[in-house]
């Protein structure tokens, strides 16, 4: 149990380690990835719209033919 505790002890002693050599991004740079990130889902979102309302009405048509 001892054994287990110290280990425990190290683990997180390894962490704060490897936080500490993190470079956080600034105010600026996330700002700027999270409007990248939203430009780019409403982009894709409008892109399979489309590609979806087109498909829709191509199997529709094909339906319609074999009727």
């Amino acid at each position: 149990m001892l054994q287990k505790i110290k280990q425990l002890g190290g683990f997180y002693s390894d962490v704060r380690t490897e936080l500490r050599k993190v470079t956080w991004p600034g105010k600026k740079e996330v700002y700027s990835t999270t409007t990248v990130v939203i430009v780019t889902v409403f982009f894709f979102g409008i892109y399979l719209f489309m590609v979806d309302f087109v498909l829709q009405r191509a199997v529709g048509s094909i339906q319609r033919l074999l009727q």
